[in-house]
């Protein structure tokens, strides 16, 4: 290895197994393991061999509006695919709502809440 790069990243979410699902069918992903984690919560790793989404749910979940202006919060999740238009089109066959598409460098995207204050930018580089 010459350089590093993301493995995964933690975040917390309502239902760890219900978003691992969804992950799974829109970007080819598999679920590489869960179970019990930190302070009796859950957690489901969801991803490829390489890095992942470490998804958890603690024992006792607090609800915070996601803003752009909480230290510490986790925006939206990026994720590159090779074909927009058909990974939209998986997401609009799941009733997800598409929003702020966007064509410019240095690619194109578009945005859709996967969950409570879990929202995901797809973006294609081609």
């Amino acid at each position: 290895m010459t350089t590093a790069y993301l493995e995964h990243t933690n975040i917390t979410v309502e239902n760890p197994d219900e978003l691992a699902s969804l992950l799974c069918t829109l970007f080819d992903w598999k679920i590489r393991w869960s179970g019990g984690a930190k302070n009796d919560g859950y957690t489901v790793h969801v991803g490829s061999n390489k890095d992942y989404l470490a998804l958890y749910r603690p024992k006792k979940v607090n609800n915070i509006q996601s803003d752009y202006k909480t230290l510490a919060n986790i925006n939206h999740i990026g994720i590159v695919v090779p074909d927009l238009n058909k990974t939209e089109q998986r997401v609009l066959a799941l009733n997800f709502n598409t929003y702020s598409h966007g064509d410019y460098e240095p690619g194109r995207r578009f945005y859709f809440m996967a969950q409570q204050n879990i929202e995901v930018e797809v973006v294609s580089y081609c």
